[in-house]
């Protein structure tokens, strides 16, 4: 009955902690948490990372491809004002992880192309920028690169219930007024969800976007990644990811992360 008295009053006064904390506070707190549990100064650190599985695409939630992929991420040390803080490299294989690559898709600061037997093609420049825009706002990108820019806000809105888990809800927003609401697992700390709403160049009307991780492993290094990533768009799927291995600190390749000097440029696309 003593110990179990304790517990209540070590209970009440973390709650009390809790409940002293601003929005402000406790949202900062929060992703604090979720940095050290992603592995703390070696997550902060990670300067590359290698991401083998199976990548499933979806047009109104119905599945249009599946590829296994090598996704390559390379950390930039310094990156300019306004440039991207990485570059990548979306490899894709034909008949097993062990293949060599059909095509890929590279991402740099300054543009990106698809490559295959033909040549680069320069991607479609809303392509490009979509996916600057989804890099920034990813929450393991603000985690690993961001949290030190200026005019980064954190606000905690509630606790809740998401797949039967409790969960802390957090709106980061940047000096640009963007924000990303990131869900994180009350237990582990980890993220599970985010989403934000961007405007449609198209439609001129604004689109939903959620990401859910899930399955954390062990990826070297100290470092914890979702080997399970899905994409939705205003409530159908159109992205997921299963990987079989990641990797961090593999000290990868220049050549994986640069066009070939003597590769053909085919023109953009019409």
């Amino acid at each position: 009955m003593m110990r179990f008295a304790r517990i209540l009053l070590a209970c009440g006064a973390l709650v009390s902690v809790q409940a002293a904390e601003t929005p402000a506070e406790r949202g900062k707190r929060l992703v604090n948490e979720a940095l050290q549990a992603l592995g703390g100064d070696a997550f902060s650190h990670m300067t590359d990372r290698l991401e083998i599985g199976r990548a499933y695409s979806f047009y109104h939630s119905e599945i249009t491809g599946l590829q296994l992929a090598r996704i390559y991420t390379r950390y930039s040390s310094a990156p300019a004002p306004g440039k991207l803080g990485l570059r990548e490299r979306e490899s894709f294989l034909s008949g097993s992880p062990g293949k060599p690559e059909t095509s890929a898709v590279l991402f740099t600061e300054d543009g990106a192309w698809e490559i295959t037997f033909r040549g680069a093609e320069p991607l479609d420049p809303q392509r490009y920028q979509n996916f600057k825009d989804t890099t920034a706002r990813n929450i393991f990108y603000i985690l690993r690169c961001r949290l030190s820019e200026p005019g980064l806000d954190f606000y905690w809105k509630s606790t809740d219930v998401f797949e039967n888990r409790p969960v802390e809800i957090v709106d980061i927003t940047d000096a640009a007024n963007q924000t990303v609401t990131v869900t994180f697992d009350q237990d582990s700390k980890l993220p599970m969800r985010q989403t934000f709403r961007h405007r449609n160049p198209q439609f001129k009307d604004f689109d939903t976007e959620v990401t859910l991780f899930a399955n954390y492993r062990a990826s070297g290094h100290g470092v914890q990644w979702p080997t399970n990533v899905r994409r939705e768009r205003n409530g159908d799927k159109i992205f997921e990811m299963y990987s079989d291995s990641v990797e961090v600190g593999k000290n990868l390749a220049d050549d994986l992360f640069t066009l070939p000097a003597k590769i053909k440029i085919l023109p953009p696309p019409k």
